[in-house]
């Protein structure tokens, strides 16, 4: 499962924080600052894959490095390193798709829809879906309906048939 992503920038300040185990503000900030001070202190030679015993002993953490910004997923041993690096690796992607060559001022200033994108993405600490066009098209849909909410939506000829069952 999927215990946190956290997006902060090389100064230490977090721009995108969600996590899906409760944890008190206190102990969010506690693991921010301790995550930085971890990723800060590697050599850039090294691996992207961090053993962490912020959750306790059998989590992980991997980051990924985009401009100034940290990309970093905490998660448990139920799931795989290369996952969630092609994980990140689609979330930048819809966010670049999203706000072309997205940068750190693209999440400060559009918090709400980086969320979506994000909800999109993982869902209660499980991922839900893995590809960036997909993820842009529900998110096309939800703004549309933001935009109109009392229009109607049209029910698919597929799924339509259950009514005469």
């Amino acid at each position: 499962m999927i215990r946190a992503v956290i997006v902060i920038n090389d100064q230490g300040k977090p721009r995108l924080v969600k996590f899906y185990d409760y944890q008190p503000v206190e102990k969010q900030q506690e693991i921010i600052r301790n995550v930085y001070g971890v990723l800060c202190s590697r050599a850039e030679n090294v691996s992207n894959f961090v053993q962490d015993s912020t959750f306790g002993p059998d989590t992980r953490l991997v980051y990924k490095t985009f401009a100034t910004l940290f990309f970093i997923v905490i998660f448990d041993d139920s799931e795989n390193e290369l996952a969630i690096l092609d994980l990140m690796q689609v979330f930048v992607e819809t966010l670049d798709k999203c706000f072309g060559n997205v940068c750190e001022l693209d999440i400060v200033f559009n918090f709400n829809k980086v969320h979506t994108i994000l909800d999109e993405i993982i869902l209660g600490g499980q991922v839900v879906e893995m590809s960036s066009s997909e993820v842009v098209k529900a998110l096309d849909d939800i703004t549309r309906l933001q935009k109109n909410p009392n229009s109607i939506v049209r029910v698919p000829k597929s799924i339509s048939g259950w009514q005469g069952r």
